[in-house]
């Protein structure tokens, strides 16, 4: 999932009962996380990052995965308590297959940020990947979105 803030404590019991039940969960989270991920018997199956860079972002999306069997969602809340609870906010799937690609290609596009990403845990460092090569997401959107203008 793609958001800015965590912090519904109702979705977290729930992300670590999940992360306890063996779900590997992917999470990118700009701004507040309220969950501790990594944290043996708990959130070990969660990984969580934040990408903060030069321009704000305000994409949210989830993908779930079950046997390559992909459910795409667009929210517009983040998953904070205020949000869910005292706002009118909307949630949708997407279910044409070229959009749900594209949202789980974007996913990687941030995933794999190695430039401006940190991992979300006690430490907060700056995130370290096996590639080379500098992978700064905000510039790979950028030059993903003008190929796909000049394609057309």
């Amino acid at each position: 999932m793609k958001i800015n803030n965590l912090t519904s404590q109702s979705i977290i019991k729930s992300l670590y009962e999940a992360s306890r039940n063996g779900v590997k969960i992917q999470m990118i989270i700009r701004g507040i996380c309220c969950l501790i991920p990594g944290v043996k018997k708990m959130s070990e199956n969660i990984e969580v990052i934040s990408i903060v860079d030069r321009f704000l972002e305000h994409t949210r999306f989830m993908i779930f995965n079950n046997n390559n069997n992909n459910k795409v969602f667009i929210s517009s809340a983040d998953w904070m308590t205020r949000n869910l609870d005292n706002r009118v906010e909307v949630t949708c799937p997407i279910f044409q297959d070229d959009l749900k690609d594209e949202i789980n290609h974007i996913f990687e596009i941030y995933w794999n940020d190695n430039v401006k990403s940190r991992v979300v845990n006690s430490k907060n460092k700056h995130r370290k990947t096996k590639s080379k090569t500098k992978h700064r997401s905000q510039q790979m959107m950028y030059e993903y979105y003008l190929n796909k203008i000049e394609k057309n």
